[in-house]
């Protein structure tokens, strides 16, 4: 215990010092300091964990230990202000390139020290100890977690009103809103499918009703089978069979089985008990419906078009009457680009996810 106490300390020293010796003199200069005359300026929020953050302004480096809050950095167009990010944040595709820290759960304090950051942004699914890591070292942290869908566009909005682009946030969320408008107008008069989406295969592991993911779930026109208050709950295949869900719904590359082999998975003992196996009945959408992103209206969208695809036989005037208006178009081109929340192989996934 005694050597894993002298081991912590070491590291946190070495972390401090690390960040003492890479931050230039002009960074070293906007120390507050009572007796300068160009102290910097802060300014505190209160983030979605209901801490108080001193956050520096302007912010000009961000250092983001989540794959849903890179994607929202990118779709606010303020990935320049990013540098840094995990292993597992791979959207859109220029973020594969930005200065790497680590996974989600077990970031590297010392590369993140390296990066100079005057912000890290955190999920509820990064560790406490790395939170109070950087705060030890002065280097605030922010964190966000949205429940439903709308909570998503609040929080992009509220995201990018303390990054200072309220602009940016105003219009990314009005187009979100326009989405979701046209898809309550096209569903509502259809009734709900029911289905079972498939996080895991096996062990079968699905989502709760409280989640993010089931709230997206509802916006497409569906209603999963499971009532569960857990988040990632497990669920025996007699009970699917039992409770004959209409379609199979799965998010693509988030396992091998939802990827790609349908086929593979009708063929396993229980599954053919399924009316939906039987009849082929099953969906598969953008992964993006896993982090809680902006990006995941578009796999909502594409998610109700295949469960009420006569929702979308639409005429020429709802066309015009549909039409984005000019002003939401620039912020809204990560639809066009088009595409996993915290188990041991399965958590580390889930929460490189979010």
């Amino acid at each position: 215990m005694n050597t894993r106490r002298t081991n912590l300390a070491a590291g946190a020293l070495a972390a401090a010092l690390l960040y003492a010796a890479s931050c230039s003199p002009s960074v070293r200069a906007q120390t507050p300091n009572a007796n300068s005359a160009t102290a910097p300026l802060f300014k505190d929020f209160v983030d979605e964990a209901g801490r108080t953050v001193h956050v520096p302004q302007p912010v000009r480096r961000i250092v983001s230990l989540s794959p849903s809050l890179t994607e929202t950095i990118y779709a606010l167009g303020l990935q320049d202000r990013l540098v840094g990010d995990t292993d597992y944040c791979d959207y859109p595709p220029a973020a594969q390139k930005k200065p790497k820290v680590g996974g989600a759960i077990n970031p590297s304090i010392e590369q993140i020290v390296a990066l100079r950051p005057d912000l890290v942004l955190v999920t509820k699914l990064n560790r406490l100890e790395t939170v109070h890591a950087l705060g030890n070292l002065g280097i605030p942290s922010y964190a966000t977690d949205p429940h439903t869908v709308q909570e998503i566009v609040t929080s992009t909005e509220r995201l990018a009103d303390m990054l200072g682009a309220p602009e940016a946030g105003a219009s990314v969320a009005a187009g979100l809103e326009l989405h979701l408008a046209d898809l309550r107008q096209r569903l509502s008069a259809s009734i709900p499918r029911r289905v079972l989406f498939v996080v895991w295969a096996d062990p079968l592991i699905s989502v709760g009703k409280d989640t993010f993911i089931a709230d997206a779930l509802r916006l497409a026109g569906a209603a999963s089978i499971v009532d569960s208050s857990q988040d990632w709950p497990q669920i025996s295949l007699e009970e699917v069979v039992r409770l004959q869900p209409d379609y199979l719904v799965f998010a693509e590359s988030h396992s091998e089985t939802a990827k790609s082999d349908f086929d593979v998975l009708a063929e396993r003992p229980g599954w053919r008990g399924l009316d939906a196996v039987r009849n082929r009945r099953y969906a598969v959408i953008s992964d993006a419906v896993n982090r809680p992103a902006p990006r995941i209206v578009s796999a909502i969208e594409d998610l109700a078009k295949q469960l009420h695809p006569k929702a979308f036989s639409t005429r020429p005037e709802d066309e015009k009457n549909q039409k984005i208006p000019t002003t939401t178009q620039p912020q809204l081109s990560f639809r066009l680009m088009a595409s996993i929340g915290g188990w041991s192989a399965v958590l580390e996934d889930c929460a490189c996810a979010l």
